[in-house]
């Protein structure tokens, strides 16, 4: 994922230390019931689609712009998935950032899914029941956005 510049200010005088951000992930499903995802080049594994909002940006606005930020695919935000707070992560540089997630299921309206940017190596449409390698952070939230369950939130607070 690359840096947002306000990140890139922030961290000019916060330095190292935790940064609490927002995260949208985007699961964008076709008219077959396939979901679009992406084998990103920062870790080369594939991975469902997501970004931080920029100041001000609604999260169901962020989630359509990542998408064809990264995939050329158009969509349209159609419902709040879950929201979840996200365990701390440290970067290779040494950086620490712990995410508050909002997912949205989202429906494809155009577009031809190709590398739109430096952030994947390939694009790609799949059945829900082939999907590729995946994290469970992917596997969790698109299983939730092919429910019809209302949002979904950690009743522990647990993370």
């Amino acid at each position: 994922m690359a840096t947002p510049d306000f990140i890139r200010t922030l961290r000019a005088t916060a330095g190292q230390q935790l940064l609490w951000l927002p995260g949208v992930t985007a699961l964008v499903f076709d008219d077959e019931g396939r979901v679009l995802l992406n084998r990103r080049s920062d870790t080369r594994r594939w991975s469902v689609i997501g970004g931080i909002p920029e100041p001000g940006e609604q999260p169901a606005a962020c989630a359509v712009r990542e998408v064809y930020e990264e995939t050329a695919v158009r969509c349209v935000a159609e419902r709040i998935v879950l929201v979840q707070a996200l365990d701390p992560v440290t970067y290779d540089n040494g950086d620490i950032c712990q995410y508050m997630d909002v997912t949205i299921r989202c429906r494809a309206v155009g577009g031809e899914a190709r590398v739109n940017d430096d952030e994947s190596l390939e694009v790609g449409w799949f059945a829900v029941d082939a999907l590729p390698d995946l994290h469970e952070f992917g596997l969790f939230r698109i299983k939730q956005a092919l429910t019809d369950a209302p949002t979904w939130f950690d009743p522990t607070g647990s993370g």
